[in-house]
């Protein structure tokens, strides 16, 4: 998806969808909801990440998360103001993204946590074949086969526990632009209705089909192929996913888009968007400096098609190698200090 036309300005490789730093995370989590003992290093030291108010914020904060880990690693180091910034990612709910090793695991293993704390998990799905167009986060699943298997796992995993899941960002988008070749598109939409289907069966799953960005294309050209793809069937669909449009623009984009699809309502991820798009040299999408934290996570929107702001994108992690950054999906501090310390 990163050809360079910057009206697209996404960054999808940002999502965190490597696949070790998502398994580890996971082993981490579940051996804290089935242990209390083990290295006390790997604990967070000093004041833990706390829930929020289950009345604005009903999803779950992950205590055992990246950002908490490096609270807990610059309090060790005497770092007190550095861990106060990332203390305001640390204490607000992420996403948690599924990979396909051990799919039902880390879905059992999230949704448990979160029930346990009496919480909603929050969970992308994001393994359609021809992902990303072979590009920073190519790859996904070998077929479609592969790929019902794994939405077959995450719902095996998720149960009748309480979940939120955004599905697939990109895939309607890429089908739009052909940057994935017309040969998979049937089969594409045949995936996400599926998945659709598969997961509102579950008893407490809500299912948000993303849609992309403000930034990237008109409403018009999206809203057939969003049928197709099922999005009827899903509680809505999601804007902005790892991208830094304003919410302002992104509320105006949805509702656009809600219109032509029956009044669904819609979710924005509003983790970077504080200072708004980067609009100076290549690759806007890429880790652009400046940007800052937006609204808190919350389903308290104050606007009826909105059903929440969340933090899809996990701040301060790298959008690829690019303006000094890490490799797609990794924890990069020095830009999660920049992002908190910009939000004043």
């Amino acid at each position: 998806m990163y050809r360079k036309d910057t009206r697209r300005g996404h960054g999808l490789a940002a999502r965190g969808v490597r696949t070790g730093v998502a398994l580890a995370g996971a082993a981490l989590l579940l051996s804290a909801c089935s242990s209390s003992s083990g290295d006390s290093e790997e604990k967070t030291s000093g004041r833990p990440p706390e829930q929020q108010p289950k009345s604005e914020d009903p999803y779950w904060v992950n205590p055992e998360g990246t950002a908490a880990k490096q609270v807990a690693s610059y309090e060790k180091d005497g770092k007190k103001d550095e861990a106060e910034l990332i203390r305001r990612i640390a204490e607000q709910p992420v996403s948690e993204w599924i990979v396909p090793e051990n799919a039902e695991e880390q879905a059992r293993g999230f949704t448990e946590a979160a029930e346990k704390a009496d919480r909603d998990a929050l969970l992308v799905l994001y393994n359609i074949p021809h992902r990303d167009c072979g590009q920073y986060s190519g790859g996904g699943a070998a077929d479609g086969n592969a790929y019902r298997a794994f939405v077959d796992q995450v719902a095996k995993g998720i149960g009748d526990r309480r979940a939120t899941v955004i599905l697939e960002p990109d895939a309607v988008l890429h089908m739009v632009d052909n940057c994935t070749p017309e040969q998979f598109h049937e089969e594409r939409y045949d995936l996400l209705k599926g998945a659709i289907t598969k997961l509102k069966s579950l008893k407490n799953t809500k299912v948000y089909l993303d849609a992309g960005n403000a930034g990237w294309q008109d409403p018009d050209s999206l809203w057939e192929p969003l049928k197709r793809s099922g999005v009827e069937q899903a509680d809505g669909f999601s804007v902005n996913v790892s991208n830094f449009q304003t919410t302002e623009a992104s509320t105006e984009f949805g509702k656009k888009l809600s219109a032509k699809i029956g009044g669904k309502p819609f979710v924005i991820d509003t983790g970077r968007n504080g200072n708004g798009p980067y609009d100076k040299g290549k690759d806007p999408w890429c880790n652009p400096p400046g940007r800052a934290l937006g609204e808190t996570p919350t389903t308290k929107t104050d606007d009826p098609l909105v059903d929440a702001y969340l933090w899809v994108k996990r701040p301060g992690e790298s959008d690829g190698t690019c303006r000094g950054g890490p490799k797609a999906g990794e924890w990069w501090p020095e830009y999660a200090l920049g992002l908190a310390r910009n939000a004043g």
